[in-house]
């Protein structure tokens, strides 16, 4: 039976493409499909030499590099499900997705070898996780394996990637994206940004997100395109690659795209390449839209999640003035509808589709919840459609705070929070940042006669959580505006403390 999985693709590549460039890394190094399709074959024995087989899971803690994408396409070429982790977390919270996903093999970078030595300790005291060095053991291991050939019968329904999305109770769930959802989703952006295989794309945000794996990498490999790989974003270096490698499509969030154009190099850049800029994660301020139009660009913009491997609406850039504050239409494959209360023209976003999941890992409770019986994934997040069908975002049930592109969700932080024993309520939310989109703040009440300040509570949860989620700043109130079952009225506290 032949593989229908994404580990198919590179085989394919190499075959049709063998010598297009793949990716670009470093300071212009070039990989193209046939040394990226041996590498990742070579990879796939690595894992089987671990006693990795079909149905286990590799976790990576790493920057974007090539090693990314080679353990990526080594595991999905052989049924293995490959778990990307975040590199601003924690060790304990590295060591929480290690175990609930269950990974028998972390694979990380030099940058990370603490973290991993301290999340593996904390999960498997005996030793039962393996780690690997990129750089080190994995490079030794790597070129020494005979290429594995890639397991038949791996279809669609299979699998791919769990990708971990904090939850409302504090505790990070795994949503599981097979082979078929990343390659639907990969087929919507290929329809609707007219991806070619001649386009070169930055890749400037980490690709342990679902947004720059599923509507960067993954669809422009899939066509045959050049991926240009950023190990961390700096605005500088960002417009010297695009000048420098021609680069065609660029993905972001607005603080991205706003740091760019406040850089000194922005005038005298050459820009004349780009021709598709798409942002999400937040509306593109109207400053950051008129910076790019005076230099003759337009904004995509989109709205997704990670469940839906991301894409659930596209708006094109020729809608952008025309529907400002719309994140657009359903992207091609997809569905979208907006579930309203009889008479209300707002409700909450669902989205249905093959690129979305079928559940989170281990979490049967976490997936009835998200997902209707016929399939409709439940956002969460309150809109309206207008009458051409343009989906306009409301407001979000989960009191997500989206922060430079960061998800930040309050019941994870407030949980720790409430752990300082002067601390006798707390509510974490989102305000409006220039710079950043939203910053988090802590609105506390505290036991009569005691104190807390913002650098006291960083140092509480310093080493706990990643710094971006940590409240920029504390405001002691009296009490917590609540609703008559006891819920905080965060929606009061937003407009309490936002500036005018």
């Amino acid at each position: 039976m032949q593989n229908r999985g994404i580990g198919s693709w590179l085989t394919a590549r190499a075959r049709t493409s063998p010598t297009a460039v793949a990716l670009i890394h470093g300071d212009g190094e070039t990989v193209t499909y046939a040394q990226l399709a041996e590498r990742s074959a070579r990879w796939s024995a690595v894992l089987a030499d671990h006693g990795i087989a079909a149905g286990d899971r590799v976790a990576f803690l790493g920057e974007n590099q090539p090693a990314f994408v080679e353990v990526l396409f080594g595991a999905a070429r052989v049924g293995v499900v490959f778990v990307p982790i975040n590199t601003r977390l924690t060790a304990p919270e590295v060591a929480y997705i290690l175990s609930d996903s269950g990974a028998r093999l972390i694979v990380h970078d030099a940058r990370s070898a603490a973290v991993v030595q301290a999340a593996v300790t904390q999960t498997a005291p005996g030793g039962t996780i393996a780690a690997l060095e990129i750089g080190g053991s994995a490079d030794l291991a790597v070129a020494a394996a005979e290429p594995n050939p890639p397991m038949p019968g791996i279809g669609l329904d299979d699998p791919a990637v769990i990708l971990y999305t904090s939850g409302t109770t504090g505790r990070p769930k795994g949503a599981v994206l097979s082979h078929g959802n990343l390659t639907w989703n990969s087929f919507n952006v290929l329809v609707d940004v007219d991806l070619v295989s001649t386009d070169v794309a930055l890749i400037i945000s980490p690709l342990f997100h679902a947004a720059s794996l599923g509507m960067g990498l993954l669809p422009v490999l899939l066509k045959g395109a050049t991926a240009v790989l950023e190990r961390a974003f700096d605005p500088g270096r960002a417009l010297s690659l695009i000048e420098r490698h021609r680069v065609t499509m660029l993905s972001g969030v607005p603080t991205t795209y706003q740091f760019m154009a406040e850089h000194p190099d922005w005038d005298d850049t050459d820009l004349s390449s780009l021709a598709k800029l798409t942002c999400g994660g937040s509306p593109v301020p109207t400053r950051v839209l008129e910076a790019y139009e005076a230099r003759g660009l337009s904004f995509s913009q989109g709205y997704g999640m990670t469940e839906a491997s991301p894409g659930a609406t596209y708006l094109p850039s020729a809608q952008t003035r025309a529907k400002m504050g719309s994140v657009g239409i359903p992207h091609f494959f997809t569905e979208v509808r907006v579930v309203a209360q009889d008479g209300e023209s707002v409700g909450e976003i669902q989205v249905r589709g093959p690129n979305v999941t079928h559940g989170y890992h281990g979490n049967p409770e976490a997936t009835a919840e998200a997902l209707t019986p016929d399939g409709w994934f439940r956002s969460g997040d309150l809109g309206s459609l207008d009458d051409d069908g343009y989906l306009f975002v409301a407001d979000r049930l989960k009191d997500m705070i989206i922060s430079g592109g960061e998800n930040i969700y309050p019941a994870e932080v407030e949980d720790l929070i409430l752990g300082l024993p002067d601390v006798t309520g707390v509510a974490v939310i989102g305000i409006p940042d220039d710079r950043w989109g939203e910053t988090p703040w802590a609105i506390v009440t505290l036991r009569p006669g005691t104190e807390l300040s913002t650098d006291e509570l960083a140092a509480h949860l310093d080493g706990r959580i990643a710094r971006y989620k940590i409240p920029k700043n504390v405001v002691v109130v009296d009490e917590l505006p609540r609703t008559a079952s006891g819920k905080v009225r965060k929606v009061d506290l937003r407009e309490r403390f936002t500036p005018s």
